[in-house]
């Protein structure tokens, strides 16, 4: 019982008074937000002291509109830049040096010619798959048909020396079932 009373008086005891502090925080009442103010900001950053390696600048004009830029090092060590305009219409960005990372990759001339030859390739393929013609398919040389061969003798040598310990294994369980006593769970001892 007493340490009943000690939980009590220590909850209520937390429970103290904060009516005060929640009613900065109340969105039961209606108040208006206050018109926006023109502004202006802007910082320059870096990952070491005297390093600088982006830039973030804004402004808004007081009517709603926000006009900003911020920029930075990529990892090629490229400035990019990113302009944006904020509006009642949602956020409009531009990119700024950003021409290169939408071009195409040029092939070397090495790829163009691997490229065509691939073509060439699948072209012919095709056309003998299209008219039912057999392509020659390379013959084994003598290395890999003496290769096959002796992967086959292995494989046959394998699969007889598993056979012989499966039947080896079914003639030991055969044994074992014929020597062992059947054991009825079902039936009680007394001792």
């Amino acid at each position: 019982m007493k340490s009943l009373i000690i939980v009590f008086v220590l909850s209520t005891s937390c429970l103290g008074e904060i009516s005060h502090i929640l009613s900065e925080y109340s969105t039961t009442t209606s108040t208006l937000l206050p018109p926006p103010q023109p502004y202006s900001f802007q910082y320059k950053a870096g990952r070491y002291p005297g390093h600088v390696d982006r830039i973030h600048q804004e402004s808004g004009d007081g009517s709603g509109t926000i006009y900003g830029s911020y920029s930075f090092i990529d990892p090629k060590y490229k400035v990019r830049r990113v302009e944006y305009v904020a509006d009642k219409n949602g956020f409009h960005p531009s990119l700024i040096n950003y021409d290169d990372t939408l071009k195409q990759p040029v092939d070397s001339e090495a790829v163009k010619l691997a490229k065509e030859k691939h073509l060439q390739l699948y072209k012919k393929l095709a056309e003998a798959n299209a008219q039912d013609i057999q392509i020659n398919i390379p013959k084994d040389s003598v290395s890999v048909l003496k290769a096959k061969d002796k992967h086959l003798q292995l494989y046959q040598k394998i699969a007889e020396e598993h056979a012989a310990i499966a039947s080896q294994r079914k003639a030991e369980r055969a044994a074992y079932e014929a020597t062992s006593i059947v054991n009825d769970v079902n039936e009680h001892q007394t001792y």
